[in-house]
Order: structure tokens, then C-alpha cells, then sequence
């Protein structure tokens, strides 16, 4: 398997752990404090990240990575998962997939914008199959939703976003364990202080407790390491598509794990959405020995 189509299935599995952050946000949502909900996820977190860094060493960083770390980890580690939970406090799992169906489009706009690219032909149209995949997916009638809970979950969008492809502008690139490890010690000192904030840190009931767990332990320390493997062998606008299966695992879920039925339009929209990353895969055959 070639470098880039390492990157491809790396950058797969890392969006289907992104997809269950929506089931695990709906559970926590009302039940933990947002800025507490992300604190314990990092506490989690931290024993497993620090144990497979034991072995790494850390190179030297300038200012300017640092402060990419920072902005990484605050948007990211921190917003996305505020953001999410406060959202789906007052929306639904599927009405919360159909904003979060706007990841590869905003992705893709922000490697442009902040990174400079210019993407070819086969990417645009790999990211507007991808678009208009989980929008398909992901949409339902399912009555009014409040404006705050979507302007929430939107918001997680762009932090996501930013998280994705910050680490494309660091001068000195970390390995995807001292990367993780970073995202995740940083996430920890942004969100302490601002969960201190919200009261006394109270144990979370079974429920909440075990989604902070699959939270911490599937999307935190497994999903960054799958991301940052993956995001290093492609480009950012490839990465950008694979945001596409984010939305689509988290519908999928929300279909299983809620009941809620899945219909034509939605089985159009994974047809698009397996098509979009095919558009990308297929010139693996003539780059592959390059």
C-alpha cells in the first residue's frame, strides 16, 4: 500500500471515531458541564497519551509551533468538544449531523484560504460529491431547531476545521504521539480553569461516565493519532474530504443507537460519499511510484 493510500484509511478511521463524539456529546449533554466534560475527557486521556510517548523523545520547538499548538489545541481539544455538547443540549443527534454535513466543505475552503492551496480538479469535485453526501445523509424533517443549538454546533465545525489543518503550517512536525500528547496536555490546561468555573466537579452518573470514557479513550487518544498518521501523508485538501465520514458515522449511529430509520435519500448520500473518496483514490495508481 502506497504512503498516500496509508493516509487515506488512517484519515478514515480517525473521522469514524470523530462520528461517535456525536452520540457521546448527546449523552453528556445536560448531564456534565461542557467545560468539565472536557476537562475529565483530557484527565482520561492523559495516562494513555503519556505512556506511549514514555519511549519518544520531544524536539525542539520555535515560538511560532508553539502558539499553532495552543490555537490547535483550543479550537480543536477544546471548542469542538464545548461547543458540540452545548449544541446538542438543545438539538437532536440528526439535526446536529446535518451541520456537521458542512465539514468537508469548510475544511476544504480553509486549506485554501489559510493554507494557500490550490486544489485540482479531482479534489474539488471530490469534496462537493462529499458535501453533497452527508447533507444528504444527514438531513430529515425534524421540525424547528434552535438557533443557538445550531450557531453551537457550526461553531464546533470551524474549531474542527481548524484543528484539522493547523498543524500543516508548524515549521518542526511532531510525530502523531507527541502531537496527540500535546493536543491533549494542552486541552487539559485551557479547559481546567474554565471547568473550575462552572462549580464542583462532580462525578458523572454511569451513563455520562462511560461517554466520557469511549470520549477520551476512542476519539481523543485514538482519533488524534489516527489524524495526525494520516493527515501527514496527504495534502489538505485531501484531508479535507475524509471530514466526510465524521457526519456520516455519526447519522449511521444515530440510526442504530437511536432508532431513527434511514431512508433513500440517505442511501444516496452514502453512495456520494463513497464516490467522493474513490474520485480521490484513483490516481493512486499512476502517483504511486512516484
Amino acid at each position: 500500500m502506497s504512503r498516500r493510500a496509508q493516509g487515506y484509511l488512517l484519515l478514515s478511521l480517525a473521522m469514524m471515531t470523530v462520528g461517535t463524539t456525536v452520540i457521546a456529546s448527546k449523552v453528556l449533554a445536560g448531564n456534565v458541564p461542557p467545560f468539565q466534560a472536557t476537562a475529565l475527557r483530557f484527565v482520561l486521556a492523559l495516562p494513555v497519551m503519556l505512556w506511549l510517548l514514555r519511549r519518544q523523545g520531544w524536539p525542539y520547538l520555535g515560538a511560532g509551533d508553539r502558539v499553532l499548538l495552543v490555537l490547535q489545541a483550543a479550537a480543536g481539544s477544546v471548542g469542538y468538544t464545548v461547543l458540540l455538547v452545548m449544541g446538542l443540549a438543545h438539538l437532536p443527534a440528526a439535526d446536529a449531523g446535518v451541520i456537521i454535513g458542512t465539514l468537508p466543505a469548510v475544511s476544504a475552503l480553509f486549506s485554501v484560504l489559510v493554507l494557500g492551496e490550490r486544489p485540482g480538479l479531482r479534489p474539488v469535485a471530490s469534496v462537493a460529491l462529499a458535501t453533497l453526501g452527508v447533507m444528504a445523509v444527514a438531513w430529515k424533517a425534524s421540525g424547528p431547531s434552535s438557533g443557538f443549538g445550531m450557531l453551537c454546533v457550526f461553531g464546533a465545525v470551524l474549531c474542527e476545521s481548524a484543528f484539522i489543518l493547523l498543524n500543516k503550517r508548524m515549521r518542526q512536525p511532531l510525530g502523531a504521539v507527541q502531537q496527540a500528547t500535546a493536543m491533549v496536555v494542552l486541552g487539559l490546561l485551557v479547559s481546567a480553569p474554565l471547568a473550575l468555573l462552572e462549580g464542583p466537579v462532580a462525578w458523572p452518573a454511569p451513563a455520562s461516565l462511560g461517554a466520557l470514557a469511549w470520549y477520551a479513550w476512542v476519539p481523543t487518544a485514538a482519533g488524534f493519532l489516527l489524524w495526525y498518521a494520516g493527515s501527514s501523508r496527504v495534502s489538505g485538501g485531501e484531508a479535507a474530504t475524509f471530514t466526510a465520514v465524521a457526519p456520516l458515522t455519526a447519522v449511521a449511529l444515530a440510526a442504530v443507537l437511536l432508532g431513527e430509520p434511514l431512508g433513500l435519500f440517505q442511501g444516496l448520500g452514502i453512495g456520494a460519499v463513497v464516490l467522493a473518496i474513490l474520485v480521490l483514490a484513483v490516481p493512486l495508481r499512476d502517483t504511486a511510484n512516484r
